[in-house]
């Protein structure tokens, strides 16, 4: 007896069709080499839920290739161990400390709804939903410090109070916000002490990318991480 697939879901059942076509099909010698070897990626994407921001699509992955992690808006939690249960903490640690990662990309990416869920709560319009109001806030800390700042030409320190021109700002400039939500991001990596030891043993590298849906271009952070920049001309 066949099992139901149901209309919806058609698209994607060929879509695992056509996967075993070209990996088990015509690369077999790949997939035998990961089911008895394992995994070894050198990367670690941290990337967005949105479905039309596929990390593998965009980068012509193979299976192997990236250790995934997609969450709301693409974010990285504090270092914190007390009292928590937290998937994101747990997938950054394995990639680190135990498949010996050497890169790791915060992939954003504009439209970010998340972003926007952020902006409406700063608004005073926090989304009534269980859990995305709360998550989002992660993503702050580093709104103020790398936009509010550079908007308002004053320096914003933790616990300041939101000015009305400061989210009016905001809005008007969401990408300038969600690659401050990268770049704090970033940030909160640097607190986690084995990835601040082997980024100072230069064994791990640390980027942040936005992509831009409207014309498929990719920015990318300098060096010290003070500003983006585009990669494709």
């Amino acid at each position: 007896m066949q099992a139901f697939i149901h209309p919806a879901l058609t698209r994607l059942f060929d879509g695992i069709k056509s996967f075993q076509q070209r990996f088990y099909g015509l690369e077999p010698a790949n997939m035998q080499q990961l089911v008895e070897q394992g995994q070894h990626p050198k990367v670690l994407l941290i990337a967005c839920s949105d479905s039309r921001v596929d990390p593998a699509l965009l980068m012509d992955a193979a299976p192997g290739d990236l250790y995934v992690l997609r969450n709301f808006a693409n974010l990285v939690p504090p270092y914190s161990i007390e009292g928590k249960h937290d998937s994101a903490c747990s997938a950054i640690e394995y990639a680190v400390r135990d498949l010996v990662v050497e890169h790791i990309i915060i992939l954003g990416h504009a439209q970010c709804g998340g972003i926007h869920a952020l902006l409406g709560t700063l608004s005073g319009h926090k989304p009534q939903r269980d859990f995305i109001g709360d998550w989002v806030k992660l993503a702050m800390d580093g709104c103020y410090r790398y936009v509010v700042d550079q908007l308002e030409g004053v320096e914003v320190n933790a616990g300041t109070v939101v000015r009305e021109a400061d989210v009016e700002n905001l809005c008007l400039h969401q990408h300038l916000v969600e690659r401050a939500a990268i770049r704090g991001s970033l940030d909160n990596l640097g607190g986690y002490p084995w990835i601040k030891e082997r980024v100072a043993a230069g064994k791990l590298n640390l980027y942040g990318w936005w992509f831009d849906l409207e014309n498929g271009d990719l920015w990318a952070t300098n060096e010290d991480n003070s500003a983006f920049l585009p990669v494709i001309e």
